[in-house]
């Protein structure tokens, strides 16, 4: 029997509710998001850690969700697209996207959000023109929007 076949248990905060779960250790936490709590925001792009489409928090530093394995994520806290802000009240990062109208066909949106979000809220937040440093690929090219968006939300002050 190898990793892949290895069963697990872990229990891990989603959005700031305890959830379960019991199956393979290999399982990547996308598919645990999308298909067992519903969490649809995440999106698969690649499948292999590359495009960004599947960016969620995992004890708030930005990674992605596709090749995070569910035997990684015990006692830790996830936070999904879905749990960073709300329509009443939207995470400034959200906000910013919204004023500065950054998406075409938005399916890379939510992790970009979630990238920068996270980039927002670390130490050394980066300015619009090292985009390339949070290393989210949008297959419609709003990079600029992007980096506007960006810089008005690090403006603002955002931070996850």
């Amino acid at each position: 029997m190898d990793d892949g076949d290895k069963i697990v248990r872990v229990r891990l905060d989603v959005n700031g509710a305890a959830r379960d779960y019991a199956g393979p250790a290999a399982r990547p936490l996308l598919w645990f998001l999308r298909d067992q709590l519903g969490l649809t925001g995440t999106k698969y792009g690649c499948g292999i850690g590359q495009c960004g489409a599947c960016t969620v928090h995992l004890d708030g530093a930005a990674v992605r969700s596709c090749v995070v394995p569910m035997s990684a994520t015990s006692k830790r806290k996830v936070r999904t697209i879905e749990g960073l802000g709300t329509p009443d009240r939207p995470h400034p990062v959200q906000q910013a996207w919204l004023e500065i109208g950054v998406s075409e066909c938005g399916y890379c949106q939510p992790g970009q959000i979630m990238a920068a979000a996270a980039a927002l809220a670390g130490p050394t937040p980066p300015p619009a023109q090292t985009l390339e440093d949070i290393g989210n690929i949008c297959r419609c090219g709003t990079y600029a929007r992007i980096g506007a968006a960006i810089a008005l939300a690090r403006a603002r002050g955002a931070s996850a």
